[in-house]
C-alpha cells in the first residue's frame, strides 16, 4: 500500500491529522494538473494554479457542508475527485464573471498585455459544464473520462487506469466524448444566436 493510499484511508476514517500529511505528498502533482488546466483557459484568468490547488484541496478534505469524512478508494479516485473539484471551482468563477453585477462579459486588459498573435480559441466553461452534465446523464464513464482528461490533466493512459478500463476503450470513449461535446456546444451556440 502506497503512502498516499494509506493516508487516504486514514482521512476516510476521520483522522484530521492525516489530511495535513496528504497535501505535501500530492501537492506537486495537483499543482501540475492545475497549471495544465489553467494553461487551456482564456487569457485574463484571475486564479493562479496554487490558489486553485488549495481551494480544491480544502473542498476535498474538509467536507464541512456535508458533515461527513471524504472517502476515496484509490489514488485514481482521489485525483478524479480533485478534477471534479477544480471543474466546479472554475465553472463557479466563470459564472461569477458573467454576472452583470460583475461587469458581465467585459474584459479588462492592461495596454502592455496586448500582443499581436494567433489566439487559441477560448473554451466557454459554462457551455462545457452544461454539455458535460448532459453527457453524464447519457454515459457516466465517458463524462468521467472527460473530467479526468480536461480538468485533472491526466493522460489517456492515466485516465484509463483511474477508471479501470483498457487504453483502447478509453481511446474510443475519448473520441466519442470530444465529438459529442463539440456538437452539443456548437448546437447550443447556434441556438443562442437565433
Amino acid at each position: 500500500m502506497s503512502e498516499v493510499t494509506r493516508i487516504l484511508a486514514a482521512v476516510e476514517e476521520g483522522d484530521h491529522g492525516a489530511a495535513e500529511q496528504l497535501l505535501p505528498l500530492v501537492y506537486d502533482e495537483l499543482r501540475r494538473l492545475a497549471a495544465q488546466k489553467l494553461g487551456r483557459e482564456s487569457p485574463g484568468q484571475t486564479i493562479q494554479a496554487t490558489a486553485l490547488v488549495h481551494e480544491a484541496y480544502l473542498r476535498l478534505v474538509h467536507s464541512e457542508r456535508t458533515g461527513s469524512s471524504p472517502s476515496w478508494n484509490s489514488r485514481g479516485h482521489f485525483f478524479g475527485a480533485a478534477a471534479e473539484a477544480m471543474r466546479r471551482i472554475l465553472v463557479e468563477r466563470a459564472r461569477e464573471k458573467k454576472r452583470l453585477k460583475r461587469g458581465g462579459g467585459q474584459h479588462r486588459r492592461a495596454l502592455g498585455e496586448i500582443e499581436v498573435s494567433a489566439a487559441v480559441p477560448a473554451i466557454d466553461l459554462i457551455a462545457l459544464d452544461i454539455a458535460l452534465d448532459r453527457l453524464e446523464s447519457k454515459d457516466m464513464r465517458k463524462a468521467q473520462l472527460v473530467k479526468l482528461r480536461f480538468f485533472a490533466g491526466l493522460t489517456l493512459e492515466e485516465a484509463a487506469q483511474a477508471l479501470g478500463i483498457s487504453r483502447s476503450t478509453a481511446d474510443a470513449d475519448w473520441a466519442y466524448a470530444k465529438t459529442w461535446l463539440r456538437v452539443e456546444i456548437d448546437g447550443a451556440a447556434r441556438d443562442d444566436e437565433s
